[in-house]
């Protein structure tokens, strides 16, 4: 009887497709390439090489087909580090990290859809503008941290979105002058849209360039930093009149030792000293100087290491004489 449920059921059994073997399609994806086990932990270079090899095997694969679509998930996997890379210039926002590597990933997955290996392009080039152009306009559903003008508000998004394709095109960032042909607009329209942008998000003059937090950017450098070269200066400034005090053999092994750079017992040969003489002279000399910076607003101290080495200055001659 044709309304039976047996016959029914026969009939919507034999519509189901029989589901296919993960591994036979791994193996039919691959078409004879080494099988990845762990994608994303494969080194860039080498995840160069196996990209250019899989964009190949792609374009022999029907799309929409299970074969198509393991190698496109495979290329994905392999490529995630350009994603984490972009994502690096804008780890200052205030959009979790998480958020801005998903769209990046999105970025990705259309660079992949739209690459071509034939045009001899490496895929990182061709890639990274499409992955930021994602990550941009992403930031641009964000408000604006001061109010512009609707128009320049759209001018920027114009902007943008002529920026990334002259960069697919030309391999670098475009001229005022190339953005403006593009556009139909004239060069001061496209400075008053540059300048506009930089209403769109606005930091703090605290907020760390990187992750060191002694690291701070550069609105705050040009408002003036302390320069630690300033501290060399003075104490070589300091030290001027310290030296100037010590008598001439004094200067000369300091001429000598950091001047020139000889050793202690080269200095004690030119001079006729042993090299413990001049070791006990260096030390002396250095603990003069070093008193002398940590207090130059006591003369009598420093008066009495010039004491000190007068009253060994005939004794160290006498013993170079020996």
């Amino acid at each position: 009887m044709s309304g039976s449920p047996f016959s029914a059921s026969n009939s919507s059994t034999s519509s189901f497709v029989t589901p296919r073997d993960p591994v036979a399609v791994r193996r039919e994806a691959l078409g004879g390439l080494p099988e990845i086990d762990r994608p994303t932990a494969v080194g860039t270079r080498e995840a160069q090489t196996l990209s250019t090899a899989l964009f190949v095997r792609l374009g022999e694969l029907e799309e929409g087909a299970a074969e198509h679509a393991y190698v496109r998930n495979t290329l994905v996997e392999l490529n995630l580090s350009l994603v984490k890379f972009a994502a690096r210039r804008f780890r200052n926002r205030a959009e979790p990290t998480e958020d801005i590597i998903q769209v990046g990933t999105i970025g990705l997955i259309k660079a992949i859809n739209r690459f071509e290996p034939g045009r001899g392009i490496e895929f990182s080039a061709f890639a990274l503008p499409t992955i930021v152009g994602e990550m941009k306009r992403f930031f641009r559903d964000t408000s604006w941290s001061v109010q512009v003008p609707r128009r320049l508000q759209e001018l920027r998004i114009d902007l943008a979105k002529a920026v990334d394709v002259l960069e697919q095109e030309l391999g670098r960032r475009p001229t005022r002058a190339e953005l403006a042909a593009h556009l139909g607009t004239d060069e001061a329209s496209v400075a008053e849209g540059e300048q506009a942008a930089n209403g769109y998000a606005a930091r703090s003059l605290d907020t760390p360039l990187g992750d060191d937090e002694d690291a701070f950017n550069g609105l705050l450098r040009h408002l003036g930093t302390q320069e630690r070269a300033f501290e060399v200066i003075d104490a070589l400034e300091s030290l001027k009149p310290l030296i100037a005090r010590l008598d001439a053999r004094d200067r000369r092994i300091l001429s000598l030792r950091f001047g020139a750079e000889l050793t202690q017992a080269e200095i004690g040969a030119r001079l006729g000293l042993s090299q413990m003489h001049i070791s006990r002279l260096l030390a002396r000399i250095l603990r003069t100087l070093r008193d002398g910076l940590l207090d130059d607003t006591a003369p009598a101290r420093a008066a009495a290491r010039q004491k000190a080495a007068a009253e060994t200055g005939p004794a160290a001659r006498a013993d170079g004489d020996a």
